[in-house]
């Protein structure tokens, strides 16, 4: 397994460690619920060095991510952001990410760390643009500062004027006394906060800043179980499970990240698919009676009829009942709808819920 240069903290912080995407991580520390309950209300932090960082460049640079990306990365300005994902031949997701322009030839990719490797090959094979590519994630570290007090933690650290900085947008700065650090209004969790790009020889640094400063604020150490809690809790897709190269971006919700003003891979499968509509579509629901909804778990109608399958599932700090999603047949996709989820050959009584489930409080 590869190892992210906080390990060793990690471990010395009592950390269940677990391999994810190849890497040693950390799954938690006091607990998912306590670590859920510091970033909904306070403020957190995750290693997330695993996650891939491509840069790329050149006059061509924006042909490259217009023909791999399904979102328009044109309308990117200096300093924004934007999620997109990328599809394969059969309009399939290869993988969700985000497009970060750097300057006016020059963007990042950040990728999930389960999929670097093939990501970095399909870019590559679609690289007839001759564009320069670059992976730099072995040599990235990434920490997310999130809850409702990152930013007044971060803010004792930097210059940057932080509240200045937009939702999907980020700014180059000085962290800690350390130099040239992206900040990024970003996150996985709808509590708001930053993220932080910062070279390997520096986030061991900066964590312990972070610590230091935000420990009247009952900073916690955070792990992947309540990253998982609390991306559920606001609907955000797991790679691996909510999408993968067999759901399309239309059956996953996301239409709003596919843009057919431009040319890019299977864009006329999709617009297809968009003018004809799709036979499933992933929803959010709501445990009715008692039941934890794991992955791949059958979702039938009233009679048992299969209608579709869990893709994700879990007991909801937040909100103290059971929620998860799923893929099921369109006509069961409306809110309100009840479902029923196969849980040790019993149906239990589910109802499809919009999504967020908890209201996001990022600004």
């Amino acid at each position: 397994m590869k190892e992210t240069p906080l390990t060793e903290i990690h471990k010395r912080l009592g950390a269940k460690m677990a391999s994810f995407a190849g890497y040693n991580m950390p799954i938690q520390y006091e607990g998912i619920n306590v670590e859920h309950e510091a970033v909904r209300t306070s403020v957190g932090v995750f290693d997330v060095s695993h996650m891939g960082e491509f840069l790329i460049s050149g006059e061509h640079a924006l042909d490259l991510i217009q023909k791999a990306t399904t979102n328009d990365a044109s309308r990117l300005e200096v300093g924004s952001i934007q999620y997109s994902c990328m599809t394969n031949d059969a309009g399939g997701i290869i993988d969700d990410l985000l497009v970060y322009r750097i300057s006016k030839n020059s963007y990042m990719l950040v990728v999930n760390a389960s999929n670097i490797e093939k990501d970095w090959n399909w870019l590559r094979s679609r690289n007839s643009f001759k564009a320069e590519i670059l992976d730099v994630s072995d040599h990235t570290s990434l920490l997310a500062l999130q809850g409702p007090r990152a930013v007044e933690v971060l803010q004792e650290l930097t210059t940057l004027e932080l509240e200045s900085i937009p939702y999907y947008s980020f700014r180059m700065g000085t962290i800690a006394g350390v130099p040239n650090v992206l900040v990024s209004n970003t996150g996985y969790t709808g509590a708001g906060g930053f993220e932080l790009y910062i070279s390997n020889r520096d986030v061991a640094y900066i964590w312990k800043q972070l610590f230091i400063v935000g420990e009247r604020y009952d900073i916690k150490p955070v792990g992947l179980g309540a990253r998982d809690t609390l991306r559920l809790e606001m609907g955000y897709c797991l790679y691996g499970n909510d999408i993968d190269d067999s759901t399309s971006p239309l059956e996953a919700g996301l239409g709003w990240i596919t843009k057919f003003n431009k040319g890019f891979t299977s864009d006329l499968s999709l617009s297809a698919q968009k003018r004809e509509g799709v036979s499933r579509k992933l929803i959010g629901f709501e445990m009715i009676d008692k039941g934890i909804p794991r992955h791949d778990y059958d979702i039938t109608d009233a009679s048992g009829n299969k209608i579709g399958n869990v893709t994700s599932g879990t007991q909801s700090p937040t909100l103290k009942k059971a929620i998860g999603m799923g893929y099921v047949k369109t006509e069961f996709s409306k809110p309100g709808t009840d479902i029923f989820v196969r849980i040790r050959d019993k149906a239990i009584k589910a109802t499809v819920q919009t999504i967020p489930f908890v209201t996001k409080t990022v600004k």
